[in-house]
């Protein structure tokens, strides 16, 4: 009776013991998420089509903002752009000749023939006059008198046109014809700049630091406009997602900090959660995890440092813990 008494005590005993044992041996789960590196590519491309002239660039190979990448052939282009300017610079002579008037030489023209209208119309007068005086004598008749009258006043005539003539030279063109060719200076001059844009869209350079990630065309092959050429991947474009459960997912915030690590990372790196999915996935079928298993999660969005992001590769698996 009393060794069933002791055993049934240390039956009890055990009882309290085991779970307490369970318990410590489990622990709380860490805040650990495995997540993976994700690249956001930028895609570039010209807006006009064309064969595919030079390629300045090669998987793998890191470049600076504004590094030249590829050309199109820009023939036609460059003989628009030339058309354009000649257009240009001849509607800008045009307008500069409307307003200084005619040209000296033509002035001089206009002034040599008013002295010499000045001189016939001298000679002219004079003749009137003895005209005049012969006629009061009766030496000459009433129409010579006329006729020398006529002359007179033909000769003063010429000479008030030509100094209208004159005049009208040192002016510049009406304002009506001023303001239309200045119409025309900027027309050309818009079309020049259409035709500058389209031989600059022939080139492409880099909008960023970043890595050729691949390129799609080969020199001489017909890129159709629009169509991306070279695939590039910036600094700032790389970013890691990770997922959480919902009940974790109260415990993260937009600015918070959060620490990664990787296999092939040489430290801890240190990124910034910039979003936070508001709709519930399932388990993505990569990720490995009998805690998140057949479990609604929520994708997280974290932005590393643009010097870390260079060490990170888009589709490596991380290791994601918050701070």
């Amino acid at each position: 009776m009393r060794l069933r008494s002791g055993v049934d005590v240390m039956r009890a005993r055990w009882y309290f013991v085991i779970p307490l044992l369970l318990a410590a041996c489990g622990g709380p789960a860490p805040d650990v998420f495995q997540g993976y590196v994700e690249g956001e590519f930028v895609q570039l491309a010209a807006s006009q089509s064309g064969q595919l002239d030079r390629l300045m660039v090669q998987r793998g190979q890191v470049v600076t903002r504004d590094a030249a990448l590829f050309a199109l052939d820009a023939i036609d282009e460059r003989a628009a752009q030339q058309q354009a300017q000649r257009q240009l610079d001849a509607a800008a002579a045009q307008l500069a000749d409307l307003q200084t008037g005619k040209r000296p030489q033509e002035v001089d023209v206009t002034r040599a023939q008013l002295d010499q209208a000045v001189a016939q119309a001298r000679k002219s007068g004079l003749q009137l006059v003895r005209d005049k005086e012969q006629f009061r004598s009766g030496f000459v008749s009433q129409a010579r008198l006329d006729e020398s009258r006529a002359q007179a006043d033909a000769d003063a005539a010429r000479v008030l046109e030509l100094q209208r003539q004159l005049d009208v030279a040192r002016l510049p063109g009406r304002e009506a014809q001023v303001r239309a060719q200045a119409a025309q200076v900027d027309a050309a001059r818009a079309v020049l700049a259409q035709a500058d844009w389209r031989l600059v869209q022939k080139s492409v350079r880099a909008s960023a630091d970043g890595l050729i990630f691949d390129t799609l065309y080969r020199e001489g092959e017909w890129v159709p406009a629009g169509s991306p050429v070279v695939r590039m991947l910036p600094p700032g474009n790389i970013k890691v997602r990770f997922f959480v459960s919902e009940p974790r997912l109260g415990g993260i915030r937009l600015g918070q900090r959060v620490r990664m690590t990787c296999d092939g990372c040489a430290k801890p790196v240190t990124a910034t959660v910039s979003y936070i999915s508001p709709r519930a996935e399932y388990t993505p079928p990569v990720i490995f995890s009998n805690e998140t298993r057949a479990k609604l999660v929520f994708m997280i969005e974290a932005q590393p440092a643009t010097a870390d992001a260079v060490s990170l590769h888009p589709g490596q698996p991380v290791a994601v813990s918050l701070q």
